[in-house]
């Protein structure tokens, strides 16, 4: 096949029809917000909110909530949902407003999506994974229905790895880092792999990614570890997810018939060893490939995903858009399989009691998503390290339409 190259007029038009679909996306999840009721979880913020704004962003952990289940939020989105509250009072309906960060983090994926798989393969490979997370099934049900916060750190996260590995922009990399997980706390599992691959950019991008993540750590974490630090160590930094054996890992040992003090063991302190080892996989594809971080990224969300203890429909948007970055195949297959999953589960009785068919299927997107992160990791590890994704986009070989955003061009 000939070798065509793209210029700057192919990769605006690409970046055009990835912000319409974006847009698209954006508007079919708020047509969604504002016509639904949303499930318990809209309602347990509204009173989060509510509590908020009573005791504080801060004093909230310390305080007895009844009728909700324990605060378990970093204090970014105690913030957040002060802010939300006030709007309240402005006469806009809480239930629509909690699902729009969501819904605009995905709407910046899929930008940010683009330009990371457009330095590393096809503009039109990249075009079709910002496409891909507009549309995907899976975003759409949790961002737009579901309306909890792990759209917005997923969306930090990756913004980090980009803007350190491909922007050379270390310090706004440190602040989107420390955001990510001021929001919820769930990317932590990236923190180290980000700190390893700025060491191997050399002391003055560690020095400057160091500073931007502490400063935003200490400015947002700050008072809340001064004034609360048990409770806020207590329901954020243990916080070991719900107990519902719906997916993966669990559901697996319950079928099987494992004993009960196994499971237990699993989803209490056991699961700790399935993080130690996400972030150790993460730490080591950093090291061997500091240049492919948004991919490490992806790879480490996605194993967490895939070695979770807990339950929960909005967890699926840990990999969703990552898998797009990871690889179109990888992306289309996670969003058409465990979309699924959501929106069945979403239409079901309830969304942390799923039907015998949503069971297989959440079955069937495990092994997917196991497949889709063996593959992409292969990738990653298959990339030459001494070359940056700048350089990889203008050397002179065949390109495939399907290809990798981690392959070499």
């Amino acid at each position: 096949m000939g070798i065509r190259m793209w210029g700057e007029t192919d990769v605006r038009r690409a970046r055009a029809a990835v912000l319409v679909a974006a847009t698209a996306g954006l508007l079919t999840r708020m047509i969604i917000a504002a016509n639904s009721p949303g499930p318990a979880d809209v309602r347990i913020f509204a009173g989060f909110a509510k509590a908020i704004t009573g005791y504080g962003p801060v004093r909230i952990y310390a305080h007895p909530l009844p009728g909700l289940p324990v605060y378990n939020h970093p204090p970014l989105a105690g913030w957040m949902l002060l802010g939300l509250d006030r709007l309240t009072e402005l006469g806009f309906s809480f239930a629509t407003l909690i699902r729009v960060p969501a819904s605009a983090a995905d709407f910046a994926c899929a930008v940010l999506v683009f330009e990371i798989v457009r330095r590393r393969a096809t503009v039109r490979t990249a075009m079709l994974c910002g496409i891909g997370v507009a549309v995907s099934p899976v975003l759409i049900a949790t961002s737009g229905y579901h309306g909890n916060t792990d759209a917005v750190a997923v969306a930090f996260a990756l913004a980090a790895a980009h803007l350190l590995a491909d922007r050379k922009a270390p310090l706004a990399a440190g602040l989107a880092a420390a955001l990510s997980i001021s929001v919820k706390f769930i990317p932590v599992v990236v923190i180290p792999a980000l700190f390893v691959a700025a060491l191997r950019g050399g002391r003055p991008v560690l020095v400057r990614f160091t500073a931007g993540f502490a400063g935003v750590t200490a400015l947002v974490w700050g008072p809340a570890l001064v004034t609360v630090p048990l409770d806020l160590t207590h329901n954020v930094l243990e916080y070991a997810g719900g107990s519902y054996r719906l997916w993966g890992l669990v559901r697996f040992a319950d079928v099987l018939g494992m004993p009960e003090p196994v499971i237990a063991f699993m989803q209490g302190g056991g699961h700790f060893l399935f993080v130690l080892l996400c972030v150790a996989a993460g730490i080591r594809l950093a090291w061997l490939r500091p240049a492919e971080a948004p991919g490490v990224v992806a790879v480490t969300l996605g194993l967490l995903l895939l070695l979770s203890t807990a339950s929960g429909l909005q967890y699926l948007t840990w990999a969703a858009a990552g898998m797009f970055v990871l690889g179109p195949v990888e992306g289309f297959a996670y969003s058409a399989v465990v979309g699924l999953v959501a929106v069945l589960g979403y239409s079901g009785r309830s969304a942390v009691r799923w039907s015998e068919p949503v069971l297989y299927l959440g079955a069937a997107g495990w092994f997917v998503l196991a497949a889709g992160l063996l593959t992409g990791a292969r990738r990653i590890l298959a990339t030459p390290p001494d070359t940056l994704p700048a350089e990889r986009a203008t050397v002179s070989a065949p390109r495939t339409e399907f290809r990798s955003c981690s392959t070499v061009d």
